[in-house]
């Protein structure tokens, strides 16, 4: 395959796509005309920080395969791929450390004020009395907003600098559920509730419709005076005019690794309100920025497209969920040329839909089952018309 790599990438992960046989093309600095024309002849393309619009997507004539070289996906237009059948994929989890490192960082630096420690001290100003108020963190209330593999990273450590821990009250998997009980958490009933029984409130949610402005007026009136947001997640999750108009007044602390008009590229000018602000703690964006990360990220990107190769989709971000009205039929069938034809025949003249589909083989290669989610009106007539052909064993309609 030809793939663009057009981010940074560790050199052993391009030595090991090269190795299998693909194409390599590594450009981390393209951008604009330049990164569309490049990306006009690749099957795969694996980006990290840099922007795939829909212009650039829809000249990407062979491309079948965008992998995220990390969780978040909102720095790609997934409905134009989805429009062009082009699988996104992502890399959850493996950043996970590293940002849940970032944020008790960020925790601490605002408890002991250790960035204006470091910078009154270069200024050869000593002020030891201004500094030795910090409350610490032991025996205060942490409430964790998302509980994906982030949140647990950050709880697990937030638990071992000895903080009660709070969450949403939702429907989790088992894994998780216990993960959270064992490490005693309080749950709530909703986000306002959780806020007001918090010291520090901390987001780790994905960029969705849903959690944009998560921090908003209502919100911030319901934290307590002296409660310390943090967000390392994504800048869309705060409302920054709505954060700066009660900063001061509710006596808040602010750490945050995403600005709502950061540079999009390593380096350049930067101008935010928010940052500038002296109760604000920012970051570079750089949460996912630790060699064990990276290394971890670059693992899980290979495996994206190692599977790819062989046929299979792993961590796809744009797929249709199951329809809960389809009908799941079951062919066993001869391993022949044209049964598949002939079915698929009949299911178009019937003027349905196939949603899904998947064929296995079974030893000697003598016969094979095929499962396929149909879309439409499945009648008795059909089904007896999909029995009745040459080489069909069996037909059954799933419940």
């Amino acid at each position: 395959m030809r793939i663009l790599v057009a981010d940074k990438f560790p050199e052993t992960g391009l030595d090991h796509l090269r190795s299998e046989g693909h194409d390599v093309t590594f450009d981390p600095d393209l951008s604009g005309p330049d990164f569309a024309g490049a990306l006009a002849s690749q099957d795969v393309l694996i980006v990290r920080s840099t922007k795939v619009t829909a212009q650039a997507i829809e000249g990407a004539h062979d491309l079948s395969l965008i992998v995220r070289a990390g969780a978040g996906t909102n720095t790609i237009d997934k409905q134009a791929a989805a429009a062009r059948a082009i699988h996104v994929s992502n890399v959850p989890g493996r950043n996970a450390v590293a940002v849940a490192e970032l944020t008790l960082g960020l925790m601490l630096a605002i408890d002991r004020r250790i960035p204006d420690n470091v910078s009154d001290i270069r200024a050869n100003t000593w002020n030891k009395q201004a500094y030795s108020e910090g409350l610490g963190l032991m025996g205060r209330h942490l409430g964790v907003v998302g509980m994906g593999a982030i949140g647990q990273a950050v709880a697990t450590r937030a638990a071992s600098f000895g903080l009660h821990l709070h969450a949403l009250d939702k429907r989790r998997d088992i894994q998780s559920t216990q993960r959270m009980e064992n490490l005693g958490f309080e749950l709530h009933a909703d986000l306002k509730t959780m806020a007001a029984a918090v010291d520090i409130l901390s987001f780790h949610v994905p960029a969705t419709p849903d959690t944009r402005h998560l921090v908003d007026a209502e919100l911030l009136a319901a934290v307590r005076p002296g409660t310390v947001l943090i967000n390392t997640s994504r800048s869309d999750v705060v409302d920054e005019p709505a954060l700066l108009a009660v900063i001061e007044e509710k006596d808040l602390w602010v750490g945050i690794d995403v600005l709502a008009d950061e540079p999009s590229s390593g380096a350049g000018a930067v101008s935010s309100t928010l940052a500038e602000h002296p109760r604000v703690y920012a970051t570079h964006h750089i949460g996912a920025s630790t060699a064990q990360a990276q290394a971890a990220v670059a693992a899980g990107v290979l495996e994206v497209v190692d599977a790819f190769a062989t046929g299979s989709i792993v961590n796809c971000v744009n797929l249709q969920p199951p329809m809960s009205d389809t009908t799941t039929v079951t062919v066993r069938h001869r391993d022949r040329v044209g049964v598949l034809a002939n079915l698929l025949g009949l299911i178009r003249d019937a003027g349905i839909n196939v949603e899904t589909m998947n064929n296995l083989v079974f030893q000697g290669q003598e016969a094979a089952t095929a499962t396929l989610d149909l879309r439409g009106k499945v009648t008795k007539e059909l089904l007896g018309q999909m029995e009745a052909l040459p080489n069909v064993f069996h037909i059954r309609v799933n419940a």
